[in-house]
C-alpha cells in the first residue's frame, strides 16, 4: 500500500472493534475460524520471535503474546485503519507485542534472519503477489524457521482455485464507501508447493480444512514449510 492507495481494509472489523476489546483465548485456522487445529500448529513459541503477516487488528498476535511466551510477536499490516485499531486494542501489550504499519514484503526484506516463525491466517499471503512475498519470508526467517499459513482452497463463490499463479478480483470498498475490487491469490495446492520450493522452503505440507455449511463457507488449506537450514 502506497500513500496514494485507498485503504481497502478501512471498514473491516469495525463492529467487533467497538464491542470486543478482549485478548482471544484461542484461534483457529479454518475459514469460519471455529474448528480444526489451533495455535499449537505453530509449535512451542517460548523465547521465539514471531511475525503475523497481515495481522489486521492483531487479535491472533495478541493471543500469542499473552498465552504462548514468545520473546516478541510482531503484528505487521499495511492498512492505516487496521494498524490504528490494533494499536488501540493491544498497544498496552508492548514490548512483547509490537504493532507495525508496513508493507509486508518491505518489512521482511528489512529484517533478514529475524524471525523463528512467520504465520498468516487468511492474511497477507492471500493478498500479496506470492512470487514477491514467499522469497521475502524465506529471507526474514532464521535457518530452520517455519512459515505457517491458512488460505482459501477455492473461491467463496464456489469457483475452483487457480491452476497457476494468477489472482482473482474480489469486491472491496474504499473508505468513502465506493465499490471497487482487490486482488486475492486463491491457488491450488500444487501451485503453493511449487512456489514455496522455488522460494527456498523445504518440508512442505498441506492439510485441507473442510468448510462448514452455508452459502459463503469454504475449504481452507493449512500450509507449513521450513526455511532450508
Amino acid at each position: 500500500m502506497t500513500p496514494h492507495t485507498a485503504d481497502l481494509w478501512h471498514h473491516y472489523g469495525r463492529t467487533r472493534h467497538a464491542t470486543d476489546r478482549t485478548v482471544p483465548d484461542d484461534f483457529r485456522w479454518n475459514w469460519e475460524q471455529d474448528g480444526g487445529p489451533g495455535p499449537e500448529v505453530l509449535g512451542d513459541l517460548t523465547g521465539l520471535c514471531v511475525g503475523d503477516l497481515g495481522a489486521g487488528a492483531a487479535r491472533h498476535a495478541a493471543h500469542l503474546a499473552v498465552h504462548h511466551r514468545p520473546v516478541r510477536v510482531v503484528a505487521i499490516d499495511a492498512s492505516p485503519a487496521q494498524h490504528a485499531m490494533a494499536t488501540d486494542l493491544y498497544g498496552h501489550l508492548a514490548p512483547r507485542l509490537r504493532i507495525v504499519r508496513s508493507d509486508v514484503v518491505s518489512h521482511l526484506h528489512a529484517g533478514r534472519d529475524t524471525y523463528d516463525v512467520l504465520y498468516s491466517v487468511f492474511g497477507a499471503v492471500d493478498f500479496t503477489e506470492p512470487r514477491a512475498l514467499l522469497p521475502a519470508a524465506a529471507t526474514a526467517l532464521r535457518a530452520g524457521g517455519r512459515l505457517v499459513f491458512s488460505t482459501l482452497g477455492h473461491c467463496l463463490d464456489g469457483s475452483p482455485a487457480q491452476p497457476d499463479v494468477r489472482h482473482v478480483d474480489i469486491p472491496a470498498r474504499t473508505p468513502d464507501g465506493e465499490a471497487t475490487t482487490m486482488r486475492r491469490w486463491v491457488l491450488q495446492e500444487q501451485v503453493w508447493v511449487k512456489l514455496l520450493d522455488e522460494a527456498g522452503f523445504t518440508r512442505i505440507s498441506v492439510d485441507v480444512l473442510p468448510g462448514g455449511e452455508g452459502p459463503r463457507t469454504a475449504d481452507a488449506l493449512l500450509v507449513t514449510a521450513y526455511r532450508s537450514s
